[in-house]
C-alpha cells in the first residue's frame, strides 16, 4: 500500500520527541508508536527499525546545519565572527537534539567510511573547509593570531560544544542540576566557548 506523507511526518515528529526525551538508547519503537498514535505494525511498515528511523531524522538535522555552516565559512566576515556564529549554531542544534553527539560517536566508530558516505558529510565539508583554512592561514601569516593547525582549532571548538551533551548524565548528577538548569547553562556556553577559543588564538 502507498505510504501516506502525513502519517510519516507524524511518526518522525513523535520519534524526535521520544529521542529527545529518552535518548537514543532509551527510545523504544513501542513508545514512538504510542506517541505517534499509530500501531506498531504501521510504524514498522514506514520504518523497519529504530536505526532507520533515527537515520531519517539525522538526515533532516544534517540538512539544517551543514548549509548554515557552509554559508558561515564561505562568507567574508572576520574569523572571530565565524567562530562565534559556528559555536552558537552548533550549540543551538545540540540543545534541540542533545542525543545527536552520542549517536554520531557510535555510528562513526562502528563504520566511519560507511557513515561518511551515507550521510554525504565528507563532500559537503570539503566544499567549505578550504575557505576556512585559507582565512586561518592568512590571519596567522599577518601575525593577527597564534599559529595553530586547522584540525586543532576544529577539534577544540567542536569538543567544547559537544562534550557537555555527551557527559550530561554524569555532569548533571555531580553538581545536582535539574534539566532546566543544565540546559540554561548550555545557553551560556555559546559565549563562554567562543570567548575561550578566540582568546586562545589572540597574540
Amino acid at each position: 500500500m502507498p505510504k501516506d506523507v502525513s502519517t510519516e511526518e507524524k511518526i518522525l515528529a513523535a520519534a524526535k520527541q521520544v529521542f529527545l526525551r529518552d535518548g537514543y538508547h532509551g527510545a523504544r519503537m513501542e513508545t514512538i508508536a504510542k506517541e505517534a498514535d499509530v500501531n506498531k505494525a504501521l510504524l514498522h511498515y514506514y520504518f523497519r527499525s529504530k536505526d532507520k528511523l533515527f537515520e531519517q531524522i539525522f538526515q533532516q538535522l544534517k540538512g539544517g546545519l551543514l548549509p548554515r555552516v557552509s554559508e558561515i565559512f564561505k562568507s567574508d566576515i572576520p574569523l572571530f565572527d565565524k567562530i562565534r556564529l559556528f559555536v552558537s549554531d552548533y550549540i543551538d542544534l545540540l540543545l534541540e537534539n542533545p542525543y545527536v553527539p552520542l549517536f554520531l560517536v557510535n555510528e562513526i566508530n562502528k563504520n566511519p567510511e560507511k557513515f561518511m558516505q551515507s550521510a554525504g558529510i565528507f563532500e559537503k565539508v570539503q566544499s567549505f573547509m578550504p575557505y576556512f583554512i585559507v582565512q586561518l592561514q592568512d590571519e596567522i601569516e599577518k601575525g593577527n593570531i597564534r599559529p595553530i593547525h586547522p584540525m586543532h582549532l576544529l577539534m577544540n571548538t567542536m569538543s567544547m560544544c559537544a562534550f557537555p551533551f555527551l557527559g550530561k548524565p554524569m555532569l548533571q548528577r555531580v553538581v545536582g542540576m535539574s534539566d532546566a538548569q543544565y540546559m540554561s547553562m548550555m545557553q551560556e556556553r555559546k559565549q563562554i566557548v567562543a570567548d575561550f577559543i578566540i582568546n586562545s588564538l589572540k597574540v
